[in-house]
């Protein structure tokens, strides 16, 4: 794929970004039209910005991807999060980096608007089903100390019309497993062709794999690059009727919170290309035994090195100097 070909426009979401072609596209009245159909979030409500950790490094952006079986918003007492992703786009605009939490992750979440729930430590995802978004956002930044900038929620199955929309996907299917969902598909060991609900149905499995839920981090950014690398290699981005199709799948399954504006995002990261995107873990200390619970044990000195770096916007400089990353502090998933 020429370089000129693999700009990317990382927008929204669950996919993380959208390709764009020889030109930069979602501008001017399309861009307008697609930032519409875009749902909308008080992602921030009732977070008083006094508590906030503040953005240190003017023209950086993190933005909180979130995936969850629910686009509504407003209904996440049965709803909790089973992707939860934080892109960090350098000031410079050259560079950004993913930083994938596990679900489990053993965290401090604070306490929910009604008062019903948190002040305690829980996993990271309990936050979505006690408070929505915006308990969230407090607890992620409670535990990395990185601003928010903006929220995207990914629709898992809406966004299995985005893999549709490409025709489906390639995945390697690291060994045969059952699912253990209904309808319980067989996935066969070796490169196989999937389409958008078989290949969401893959990324969510965890419990056939020693490492659980470091497993299911590796598969969804597995997912990622087969996305794009379908995008791509279909002709979809030169193509404008393929390339409405994928665009408008892909903005019907995104709920973001209201200052996102797709166009604006769009123009500033106009130039970042596809190897300019590092996939990391967040650092774990392997899993443990919780109130009863199976979690996930956050590496505590290596993830404050790692999260001061997002929040000062030296990434790069971390990457430099880290030590050869770990199964579960990886580099090594670039798109």
């Amino acid at each position: 794929m020429q370089r000129r070909s693999r700009r990317i426009l990382i927008t929204v979401l669950a996919a993380l970004l959208l390709l764009g072609g020889g030109a930069t596209i979602a501008i001017g009245a399309y861009g307008r039209s697609l930032d519409r159909n875009l749902a909308r979030t008080d992602a921030f409500a009732g977070l008083p910005e006094s508590a906030r950790p503040t953005q240190a490094v003017t023209g950086a952006m993190n933005v909180l991807l979130l995936g969850s079986d629910s686009r509504d918003p407003d209904k996440t007492a049965e709803s909790r999060t089973d992707t939860i992703m934080l892109l960090h786009l350098d000031a410079d605009h050259q560079k950004a980096e993913v930083v994938s939490i596990p679900r489990d992750t053993w965290v401090f979440v604070p306490k929910s608007a009604d008062g019903q729930h948190g002040n305690t430590m829980a996993k990271i995802n309990s936050a979505y089903a006690w408070g929505g978004t915006p308990l969230t956002v407090q607890t992620v930044e409670t535990f990395t100390g990185v601003h928010i900038d903006h929220v995207a929620l990914v629709d898992f199955a809406g966004f299995a019309q985005v893999v549709d929309a490409l025709g489906g996907v390639d995945l390697k299917i690291e060994k045969t497993i059952t699912s253990i969902h209904a309808p319980h598909r067989t996935f066969q060991k070796g490169t196989r062709h999937l389409d958008g609900a078989a290949a969401l149905d893959y990324v969510r499995q965890r419990y056939q794999f020693a490492d659980g839920d470091f497993s299911r981090e590796r598969h969804q950014r597995e997912f990622l690059q087969a996305l794009l690398d379908r995008a791509a290699g279909i002709g979809t981005l030169s193509n404008p009727v393929k390339l409405n199709a994928f665009l408008q799948a892909v903005t019907g399954s995104v709920t973001v919170d209201e200052d996102f504006h797709l166009v604006d995002i769009a123009l500033e990261l106009r130039d970042l290309r596809s190897d300019d995107l590092t996939f990391l873990g967040s650092p774990s200390a392997g899993t443990g035994m919780k109130s009863g619970q199976s979690v996930v044990l956050p590496d505590t000195a290596k993830a404050k090195a790692l999260y001061q770096a997002v929040a000062h916007d030296t990434v790069q400089d971390y990457l430099r100097s880290a030590p050869t990353p770990s199964p579960t502090h990886t580099t090594n998933s670039r798109v």
